[in-house]
């Protein structure tokens, strides 16, 4: 029985060698992309976390290893989606404040903690709304792709989003005390 059979039927030992036989090559991938090992190993462990909760509905078309060199190459473009979402967002915040400059230490603070109750009230939400709120608005996804990919309606999707939004924005409402 080869490796991926093996893995598809749950069996640890299976992916146990496919990490020993490719983790190297898959950080290795990740940190020429990215150049921080810290994130590089991140994307390391979410490639292979997510090859095991997918393996039972997994159909990989070519090599393991070109699929894992894809999946490296599909999570760096999210971590910078992600991290140009992020700053994006910072500079809204800034514009709402009134400040364009982000050096000033006070506001610098402040943006932080609104960061750290933002990510606090993602948190909070239920687990399938907290997925695809992630995938919106970390990821970049399109709701088509969201759905494809979780196997939902689009109009399920649109829901989770709007509630998700709705919950936010109640959680982080005394935000607005300060603002204007």
């Amino acid at each position: 029985m080869d490796l991926m059979t093996s893995l598809k039927q749950g069996d640890q030992t299976a992916m146990e060698t496919i990490y020993k036989k490719h983790w190297e090559q898959v950080f290795d991938a990740a940190y020429k992309r990215i150049g921080t090992e810290d994130i590089a190993q991140d994307i390391t462990q979410d490639i292979f976390i997510s090859l095991w909760e997918k393996r039972e509905t997994l159909e990989i078309r070519e090599t393991l290893s070109s699929y894992l060199l894809t999946s490296v190459k599909y999570r760096v473009i999210n971590y910078f989606k992600a991290n140009l979402t992020k700053e994006k967002y910072t500079e809204d915040l800034y514009a709402l404040i009134g400040n364009t400059s982000p050096l000033h230490p006070a506001n610098e603070l402040a943006v932080k903690e609104i960061h750290k109750e933002l990510d606090q009230a993602i948190a909070e939400l239920p687990e399938r709304m907290r997925q695809i709120f992630s995938m919106s608005r970390k990821q970049e996804k399109s709701n088509n792709e969201i759905s494809a990919e979780l196997n939902l309606s689009i109009q399920t999707v649109k829901n989770q989003l709007t509630a998700a939004l709705k919950i936010i924005r109640k959680r982080l409402a005394y935000l607005t005390l300060f603002f204007f």
